[in-house]
């Protein structure tokens, strides 16, 4: 899988890329999803895409609070990307977890969905580093 990750980013770069359309599969929380990219006429693979510039609350969280507030967040991203539907992913780079990557992502109809989620108040801005908890 590792090798095919290092492919898709060879490919993507080397054509400078502005962004890559992907299918989305499945929606795992509010950050994460599952998408089908196409490399080439006869190549795709699958990656979990981390969505950039947001942090939202874990489904296995520490308190109600977060459970609650990761499944309203998980529930919105199911609507902004419907499984099927195809978004394009841009800035992408390599993620801490093997065969994930990190993006920031668009929906079918050019919408920034980073910038939705927070004006929701579904996820908080996140630039990296340790992240803050969500429980009171």
């Amino acid at each position: 899988m590792k090798q095919l990750v290092a492919v898709f980013f060879g490919i993507v770069l080397s054509q400078n890329v502005f962004a890559v359309p992907a299918h989305v599969n499945y929606i795992f929380d509010g950050d994460t999803f599952a998408a089908q990219v196409k490399l080439e006429d006869d190549i795709k693979i699958s990656v979990r895409v981390r969505i950039l510039d947001i942090d939202a609350p874990e489904i296995s969280g520490k308190c109600d609070q977060e459970i609650q507030g990761a499944l309203r967040a998980k529930n919105r991203l199911a609507e902004l990307l419907p499984i099927g539907s195809i978004v394009q992913l841009s800035d992408i780079k390599d993620d801490k977890y093997l065969g994930r990557i990190d993006a920031r992502v668009k929906t079918s109809d050019g919408k920034n969905v980073s910038s939705i989620m927070i004006k929701e108040k579904l996820v908080r801005k996140y630039s990296g580093g340790k992240r803050l908890g969500w429980c009171e």
